[in-house]
């Protein structure tokens, strides 16, 4: 064994883990929590408890924590915007929205989220990075890493490592950022990019950024040493050991009623539903036969729901009656290439037999689907 794997193994070893049932009862100065889930929703709802439910007066809590991948967005933003839900579809890449504004961030278990719980007087988000840059610095002391006045981390000055959002509640407040070792940079530039043409939304909208990970500049940095050297510098801090407290998002004995605020998480009416109202002008250029037809789509959607729809067909293109059947199945549907689907399929049942119309029909309705 090397000396700095040797160095290493030492100085994690300083760091304990166990669960611990009622953590939140202890009344000391601060408290170091970890997820032993890597399920986003789990993790969220984690987040909502603690907020809700911790005494934050007595004690300040540090709570880290790693999702498979997914998609998380702010509060106030909107996903069609933000993200390319099929190519989520396509590679089983969950898609969350969180309590906090700020930005969209792609997390997989190459990507660190560290969340610090203070009372609303005592909240302060550069001193919270600044302990995160500390940190690094204590284990590789040549990383070239600050905060901007944005609250990003950069790493050699124009790479962004970390980003942040916050909750501000009546008394509570969280600020969580995230710290990106060896993420998939591929993936994460794939998702993060909205095919989506003709939307207009005043929903929050991210700021892209160049990123790099921090395995790139030091590859014998894992996930683990990064947690554990930000766990040991918040211990510093705030006086106490630096003992980390596991936790089990799934444990209703540990956290009383965190499986419902996990489904609330889950739900198309808070993922999607949530979304600020928007609407979608386009004009779908549809191939048929030898020539391209092109078909002006406007619709509002409200909710996540489709609230007005207008689908400009040439004259005779489809039966009238057929044309209104869609339109007003359509209206007050979800905006989602799901129930969209099992709409149009419902209609194509009461669609005359006829070829040609069948084609024409599949032919819309395929152009429609896209546009969600």
């Amino acid at each position: 064994m090397g000396l700095l794997s040797l160095k290493n193994c030492l100085w994690l070893s300083c760091v304990l883990r166990t669960p611990k049932v009622c953590f939140w009862s202890a009344a000391s100065g601060g408290l170091i929590i970890q997820s032993v889930s890597n399920d986003v929703y789990q993790n969220l709802a984690v987040e909502d408890w603690i907020h809700d439910h911790m005494d934050l007066e007595k004690q300040q809590v540090l709570f880290l924590w790693r999702n498979s991948p997914a998609v998380v967005i702010g509060r106030h933003q909107n996903p069609w915007q933000e993200c390319n839900l099929r190519l989520l579809r396509q590679k089983n890449i969950k898609l969350a929205r969180r309590r906090s504004g700020g930005g969209t961030v792609y997390h997989d278990l190459g990507n660190i989220n560290l969340t610090f719980f203070t009372t609303r007087k005592k909240y302060e988000r550069m001193e919270n990075l600044k302990l995160v840059v500390k940190a690094l610095k204590a284990l590789r002391p040549q990383l070239d890493v600050h905060v901007t006045d944005r609250y990003d981390i950069l790493l050699d000055k124009q790479y962004k490592i970390s980003g942040t959002a916050a909750k501000l509640g009546r008394t509570s407040a969280y600020h969580h950022c995230t710290l990106l070792c060896n993420a998939d940079k591929f993936v994460l530039s794939s998702v993060l990019k909205s095919p989506y043409k003709g939307l207009k939304s005043n929903a929050t909208p991210s700021v892209p950024a160049s990123v790099k990970n921090l395995f790139e500049e030091d590859p014998s940095l894992t996930s683990e040493m990064l947690l554990d050297a930000i766990a040991k510098e918040y211990a510093v801090q705030h006086h106490i050991d630096h003992h980390i407290t596991l936790v089990n998002p799934a444990d209703e004995t540990q956290l009383p009623g965190i499986s419902n605020k996990t489904k609330e998480l889950q739900t198309w009416e808070w993922v999607y539903g949530k979304t600020p109202k928007f609407s979608v002008s386009t004009c779908l250029n549809m191939p048929y036969k030898d020539s391209l037809l092109h078909v002006k789509v406007n619709m509002d959607i409200k909710h996540g729901r489709i609230e007005v729809c207008n689908i400009d067909l040439p004259e005779q293109w489809l039966p009238p009656g057929l044309y209104s059947e869609l339109v007003k199945s359509l209206t007050g549907s979800k905006f989602c290439p799901n129930e969209t689907t099992t709409l149009v399929t419902t209609l194509l049942r009461v669609c005359p037999q006829d070829d040609e119309l069948h084609s024409r029909w599949s032919l819309l309705c395929e152009n429609m689907i896209r546009l969600m």
